[in-house]
C-alpha cells in the first residue's frame, strides 16, 4: 500500500548519513519533513498545474523504471545532479540551495543539511511514485486526491492521505505540515513550513 511509511522505508538512512558525514538521528529528522516537503510540493504542482504536468509524469515514470528501488536503494547510484533537476522542477525553479535556505531551522535540520539532502532524496522519491504508477495502485475510490493530475495525482492523494489523518498531529508536525501545504492558502500562520513551501511553488499567500 503506498504511503509515507512504505516510502521511509525504502531510504537507507544510515548510508546517506555516512555518505554526507552527518549524524544519523538529524538525517532521520531531516527526512521526515523533506520527504513530506517533496510529496506535498509535486501533489501541488499536479492540482494547481502549475507546471506542465506531462512533464512531471514522465520524469516520474522514468525514475520508477530506472531500477533504483529495486534491492535497495544503493546510494551510490544516485544521481545528485539530476536530483537538483527534480527539486527545481517541483519547487518553481528554486534549486536545492535556496529550497534548504527557506526551510533551514524549521525542524528540517541546518541548510546545509538539507542542501545535502534535496538532491539525494528526489530521486528516491520520484522513483517510489513512478513504481506505484506502474502498479496501477490507486485507489478506485479515491477519497481525498488531489483534483488534476490523473492517476499521477491519485497516487500523490493516497500517500499523502496517509498522513494527515491518522495520529491527530498533536506532536506530529507532518500533518500540518501537509495541510498547509495541501491547503494552499492562508491560514498557515501556525506552521512557517507550509508557507516557505507556498512562497517556493509560485507565491501563493
Amino acid at each position: 500500500m503506498a504511503g509515507l511509511d512504505d516510502l521511509y522505508a525504502q531510504i537507507p538512512v544510515q548510508d546517506i548519513a555516512s555518505k554526507i558525514g552527518a549524524d544519523e538521528g538529524e538525517v532521520n529528522k531531516a527526512i521526515r519533513t523533506l520527504v513530506p516537503a517533496l510529496v506535498g510540493g509535486l501533489a501541488e504542482n499536479v492540482q494547481a498545474n502549475q507546471i506542465d504536468s506531462s512533464d512531471l509524469e514522465s520524469a516520474v515514470a522514468e525514475q520508477g523504471a530506472s531500477g533504483l528501488l529495486d534491492g535497495g536503494v544503493s546510494v551510490d547510484q544516485v544521481d545528485e545532479k539530476q536530483g537538483d533537476q527534480f527539486v527545481a522542477k517541483i519547487f518553481g525553479g528554486n534549486d536545492s540551495g535556496a529550497v534548504a535556505s527557506a526551510l533551514a531551522g524549521q525542524g528540517a535540520g541546518g541548510g546545509n543539511l538539507i542542501k545535502q539532502l534535496l538532491p539525494i532524496l528526489a530521486p528516491i522519491v520520484l522513483a517510489y511514485i513512478g513504481k506505484q504508477l506502474t502498479k496501477g495502485s490507486a485507489p478506485a475510490e479515491t477519497q481525498a486526491a488531489p483534483a488534476g493530475g490523473g492517476g499521477l495525482g491519485d497516487i500523490l492523494g493516497s500517500i499523502l492521505g496517509g498522513a494527515g489523518g491518522a495520529g491527530g498531529g498533536g506532536n506530529n508536525p507532518l500533518g500540518s505540515i501537509l495541510g498547509s501545504v495541501l491547503g494552499g492558502g492562508g491560514g498557515g500562520q501556525s506552521n512557517p513550513i507550509g508557507e516557505i513551501l507556498g512562497g517556493l511553488l509560485g507565491g501563493k499567500k
